[in-house]
């Protein structure tokens, strides 16, 4: 298509018609097409010219990636994988090694392994992956977890924002998570109960389990995902 847009351009320039500009824009084209400044040999030349750049341009446009695939907004389901959500490892799969003992947290999303679907369609689906000290869990947490580590949802409980924080918390030694819309703070070891601000529940837990060295979803989230005007 350039080599081809190219000798249409070096006709035009070699017309016995005199021209003032040689790069002439497609609106300045059309212009001197309508006013007759430009003789009807290099009009036509013109128009061609100016129908094979859009042509190009359309078809070199990129195509937008479909974000409504089957399956992207359903929450987690038993099986499904987990992979990263954000970073320069976006899409991969996470494993257990990718974690960091004592935090901080991976931001997660859930992937369908029969389709592949990433089920991003919903941001309440993103979840918060930490690997801690599998004898400071308490049991609740403890068997929801695979070797320590623990999931849970990314959203606030309060006014739905995003929980970004890994901090020491308010009062304590201990590094919990941390919304930093109004300050609301959870204690991943004891299932993500409020231990500071306003939050009325603790963050929704999602059951985790290792199959084949990759972790994957035990069974749906444990509790109520988000804040009632969340969505």
């Amino acid at each position: 298509m350039e080599s081809l847009l190219a000798f249409f351009l070096a006709e035009s320039q070699r017309s016995t018609c005199a021209m003032s500009e040689t790069n002439l824009n497609v609106d300045r084209t059309a212009e001197r097409i309508e006013t007759g400044a430009l003789c009807p040999k290099l009009a036509r030349r013109a128009l061609l010219l100016t129908a094979l750049a859009a042509g190009a341009c359309l078809a070199t446009r990129p195509v937008a990636a479909d974000e409504d695939q089957p399956g992207s907004d359903e929450r987690p389901q038993k099986g499904d994988l987990l992979v990263f959500s954000e970073g320069e490892h976006e899409g991969q799969i996470i494993k257990p090694d990718d974690l960091k003992l004592g935090g901080p947290p991976v931001h997660a999303w859930p992937k369908d392994p029969k389709t592949s679907v990433v089920r991003s369609g919903s941001r309440l689906n993103e979840i918060l992956i930490v690997k801690l000290d599998a004898s400071e869990l308490d049991d609740d947490t403890r068997s929801r977890s695979a070797d320590g580590i623990v999931a849970y949802s990314a959203v606030c409980s309060h006014a739905g924002c995003p929980v970004s924080e890994w901090v020491k918390g308010e009062g304590t030694d201990k590094v919990v998570l941390k919304c930093p819309c109004h300050n609301s703070e959870y204690d991943p070891r004891q299932a993500a109960q409020v231990v500071f601000g306003p939050a009325p529940r603790r963050l929704a837990a999602l059951p985790l389990a290792l199959v084949d060295g990759s972790l994957t979803v035990a069974a749906p989230f444990v509790g109520k995902v988000g804040a009632q005007q969340a969505g």
